[in-house]
């Protein structure tokens, strides 16, 4: 009996273990963001909390370009996405730069500028290796430490 039962158990595992992968990629391997997390994003102001070791970034004018004060990931290195926000989501990528490794001072070039008093998102993503920025292709970085996706939000002034 204890044989039949390791064998059901093992199965067992084995369909969980699938079920679990399989829910893990076709959720990107993300922890949904939960509203109450970034309460402050109804107010325009970037959340404190919401900042990774791997990226900083600090409210700035508003313009053709943003400033990232630091990129801290190992090479080979990711793209650096700027993003408007959508009341709590992440809406379009307004401009992407590859930074091969830790950088300071990375200027990302806008396809279309920031307005005045909105807050905005820098969101590193893993590069595909072919060629330029893709949204559809080039995967969320991830922190593997939290399981969360790598975002640091800023606002804008005049």
């Amino acid at each position: 009996m204890t044989h039949r039962f390791s064998t059901v158990s093992f199965a067992g595992g084995i369909a969980f273990g699938i079920m679990l992968a399989s829910a893990w990629f076709l959720t990107g391997g993300l922890v949904p963001l939960q509203v109450s997390y970034f309460p402050s994003l109804a107010t325009s102001t970037p959340p404190a909390s919401a900042q990774s070791g791997a990226i900083s970034v600090i409210d700035q004018h508003s313009g053709n370009t943003v400033i990232v004060e630091s990129v801290t990931v190992p090479p080979p290195g990711v793209w650096v996405a700027v993003r408007e926000m959508s009341g709590n989501n992440l809406g379009n990528v307004l401009g992407a730069v590859r930074a091969g490794g830790p950088r300071t001072n990375i200027s990302v070039p806008l396809l279309r500028a920031t307005e005045p008093n909105r807050t905005y998102a820098v969101e590193l993503y893993r590069d595909d290796s072919n060629g330029p920025f893709d949204l559809a292709a080039d995967s969320v970085y991830v922190d593997f430490d939290t399981g969360r996706r790598v975002v640091a939000y800023f606002t804008t002034t005049e």
